[in-house]
């Protein structure tokens, strides 16, 4: 019998509500062109709510049997991912087998370069040519100079999700990130169309510390896939009155 090549489980969650998550939606709110926030985008802190988000999906977490929690703990380089995988693992979501966990950078957010904490006020008012160029493309194609599109975070999500089939084959594994990388996993899991993933984002946000979660299906395929089992999950913050909140980070303004 072939070797199984993807985890047993693998749970991806959106960090929760960051200081730029706030900012970002004061700015766009009042119609300003920037989003004012001190730090560099991979410093951003979490928010205070953000910090009660992160100790809500870990209980959660830490609530299934020790056999069904993760036992591989994958993160973006991003403080306020890391911030919540730290949250996570300290009210015992991972299971007690598992290491430190891992930073990939791979995972980090989606770069947005001479647009990074416009919105979308400011990308009309000082970049006219690129709201013009983002507008024909759509946002699956639209690279604005110094920064990324979608397909360029799925290419390098290729190669991370090559590196978890390689590695953690039959393993449990939670990944940390951003709200880009949750739908571009999703994109190539289960693999859609340009379509059908931007079909989903305009469904809503991926809300802070929501759960997406897939399990190995042996009977898909020639050698099994991941099935999805829940999308933007959020019944853990719910069920202790935690506030849902799924704000755009501060480089994320542009709809």
């Amino acid at each position: 019998m072939a070797q199984q090549k993807w985890p047993d489980q693998l749970w991806i969650v959106r960090h929760g509500e960051s200081a730029g998550n706030v900012a970002s939606e004061s700015a766009f709110a009042a119609g300003l062109p920037t989003i004012e926030i001190a730090e560099r985008d991979v410093d951003v802190p979490l928010s205070a709510l953000g910090e009660r988000q992160a100790c809500s999906v870990g209980r959660w977490f830490a609530g299934l049997p020790d056999g069904e929690r993760p036992n591989v703990v994958l993160v973006s380089p991003y403080l306020r991912a890391r911030r919540t995988a730290e949250l996570m693992r300290g009210e015992g979501a991972p299971a007690s087998d598992a290491g430190d966990y891992t930073v990939d950078e791979r995972l980090r957010e989606k770069e947005f370069g001479v647009l990074d904490r416009l919105t979308r006020y400011g990308v009309e008012e000082r970049y006219p040519e690129q709201a013009e160029l983002r507008r024909l493309l759509g946002k699956f194609y639209h690279r604005p100079p110094g920064g990324e599109s979608w397909c360029d975070v799925i290419l390098r999500l290729r190669s991370a999700l090559d590196t978890i089939s390689l590695h953690h084959g039959g393993q449990r594994v939670l990944v940390v990130c951003h709200q880009v990388i949750v739908l571009c996993l999703r994109y190539l899991l289960e693999c859609m169309t340009e379509e059908e993933i931007l079909a989903i984002d305009r469904e809503g946000e991926v809300a802070n510390c929501s759960v997406t979660h897939y399990a190995f299906d042996a009977g898909l395929g020639r050698d099994g896939k991941l099935a999805l089992m829940r999308y933007n999950f959020v019944a853990p913050l719910e069920r202790e009155g935690t506030p849902v909140t799924s704000s755009p980070d501060a480089a994320v303004a542009v709809k």
